[in-house]
């Protein structure tokens, strides 16, 4: 684990695609290289003043009643945010000083201006790492977009601004006193005008075919007319069916075209046929309103609060690269734009500063792709060893816990992501929890997990022997940073075994797990139908069907 002014890197050249954990704004400057990405795509915290938990499965496959809290979505002025204020003025361009210091007289030390400082110093450290042929995709809601179009405006330039995209997420969404809220924004710019772009469409929906596409040729052919009038009014002159006018093509080919069938001419002027079967279709514009966000019962969805549609990346990253090109997102979340990157065979990085979402990235990899973590991708800033481990115990427990739990993929309990540590209370000392299914004829069994980074003595055997009873749980787990002493494994030893009725076989009841051991590989001893995480749908790498490249 680095330490909280160093950041872990890769060691520069890009070799095997990425996960980052950490603040990104650190990793950005110290890891990311100078003019080094394809394709930017980032879902940053919008400012909303809301609280995201994360819906975890239970094992019928259902949302748990059990959440917790991925991250609050609120901003602060403090000590950071006015540190971080101070740098934009004194060290960036005159422009972003400029533009800083304008929204402070603005809108005041608050909230808003907080996130739009904390936002500043990642765009410019954005726009250092995009290609000169690059793109970025900034993903917002009317709460902070207009002041965020600002910002890029100062880094990126206004001539730079692509689009203002409007991605209609419901049809409908009722809100008392005013229009219902049903749409995002996505802020589309790029580094210069050798900026990479293919053209997109979709298919025709059937009501525009219906009023379009009247006619049919002799052989069943679907078609509509169009003019024959050339672009800009400016097109070879000369007499075709009786009228004299410029014309879209020369005479020879207007002459082809007829005798091929291609020229309708029972009305007063020729027209041209455009066949239904020979057009790609209809071409993207900045209203997206044929994607829907994810439903409850959708079967991608994993249960992150801000999860977006692979569709809806899809066409991000089909319009604005390659295949073997980089794809960067630094709020990375639950891992769908390097799903999707992974999918149309792009490279990936991705960088998120709490270790649940690593978690369920490394899940969802595993899951549509069959990636394993060091084989296939690396993961850059999680513990490795004992001492990086106890590092990360010192700078957040809460984050360690975390940690500790994904390494036996148990599901986190409790939390207040503001205090970043543990509910008390409620949870009675349960730090996680694994139900599974081990008797079809009976309820779901339950483990429960306690993480330990301090001291341990045996009486913390005795009491989750205690939470064992009064829960009900078949088999407890105690994952600890210090080695056990002998009261501790003779305790454990004691609390006896749980028969599995399914597989006949014996677990021990409870199971001490050192952080060393999980490091090294071991596992909890549990019936093998046990999982948290939701499980990701089984991709294969294609290019892609929600639209076509015109």
């Amino acid at each position: 684990m680095p330490s909280e002014d160093e950041a872990a890197c890769s060691g520069g050249v890009f070799m095997k695609n990425q996960l980052y954990y950490g603040d990104n704004l650190k990793i950005l400057r110290e890891c990311i290289q100078d003019v080094s990405i394809d394709l930017i795509y980032l879902d940053p915290p919008f400012n909303s003043n809301r609280s995201y938990n994360v819906l975890f499965k239970d094992e019928s496959g259902q949302d748990s009643e059990a959440q917790l809290t991925a991250f609050e979505d609120t901003w602060h002025w403090d000590l950071y945010a006015a540190k971080t204020y101070h740098e934009l003025v004194t060290s960036s361009t005159p422009k972003v000083a400029t533009m800083v210091g304008a929204l402070r007289e603005l809108i005041g030390e608050n909230q808003m201006l907080a996130y739009l400082v904390m936002m500043t110093a990642r765009l410019i450290e954005l726009h250092r790492v995009l290609k000169p042929t690059g793109s970025l995709y900034l993903h917002c809601d009317s709460t902070a977009g207009h002041y965020l179009k600002i910002a890029l405006d100062t880094i990126f330039s206004s001539q730079f601004f692509m689009n203002e995209i409007v991605w209609k997420r419901f049809n409908f969404h009722a809100d008392a006193k005013r229009f219902g809220r049903v749409t995002d924004r996505i802020l589309f710019y790029v580094k210069s005008d050798k900026y990479v772009f293919n053209k997109l469409s979709t298919t025709f929906s059937e009501k525009y075919i219906e009023d379009k596409f009247r006619y049919f040729d002799e052989d069943g052919r679907q078609y509509r007319l169009d003019n024959l009038n050339p672009p800009g009014g400016r097109g070879p002159i000369y007499e075709f069916h009786g009228i004299t006018k410029p014309w879209r093509y020369t005479q020879e080919k207007m002459l082809q075209l007829e005798a091929e069938g291609g020229i309708y001419t029972g009305s007063k002027i020729a027209q041209l046929k455009r066949y239904l079967g020979e057009l790609p279709g209809q071409a993207i514009h900045e209203l997206w309103d044929d994607i829907s966000s994810i439903n409850p019962q959708a079967k991608e969805r994993l249960g992150y609060p801000t999860q977006k549609p692979v569709a809806l990346l899809e066409r991000i990253v089909q319009a604005s690269s390659n295949e073997g090109d980089l794809i960067l997102d630094p709020f990375c979340g639950c891992g769908t734009t390097i799903h999707v990157a992974e999918k149309l065979k792009r490279r990936w990085i991705g960088i998120d500063i709490t270790h649940l979402a690593i978690a369920l990235q490394k899940y969802r990899l595993k899951d549509a792709f069959n990636l394993i973590e060091k084989r296939d991708y690396d993961v850059i800033g999680e513990p490795e060893d004992l001492s990086s481990a106890r590092q990360l115990a010192l700078d957040d427990r809460y984050q360690f816990q975390w940690w500790a739990l994904s390494l036996i993929q148990a599901q986190p309990l409790g939390g207040d992501g503001k205090r970043k540590q543990g509910k008390k209370g409620a949870d009675k000392g349960i730090d996680g929890m694994i139900t599974f299914l081990d008797d079809p004829k009976g309820a779901p069994k339950k483990l429960i997990v306690q993480v330990k980074s301090g001291k341990v003595k045996s009486g913390d055997i005795r009491d989750l022997v205690g939470t064992l009873d009064r829960e009900k749980a078949a088999i407890g787990v105690l994952i600890t940073l210090e080695e056990p002493t002998k009261d501790m494994n003779a305790e454990a030893a004691s609390a006896g075994f749980y028969h599995s009725p399914n597989w006949n076989k014996d677990y021990p009841r409870l199971q001490i797990l050192t952080i060393a051991a999980l490091l090294q590989g071991a596992a909890v001893q549990i019936p093998p139908t046990a999982r948290t995480y939701k499980k990701a749908q089984k991709e294969t790498r294609t290019e892609g069907e929600q639209q076509n490249l015109l």
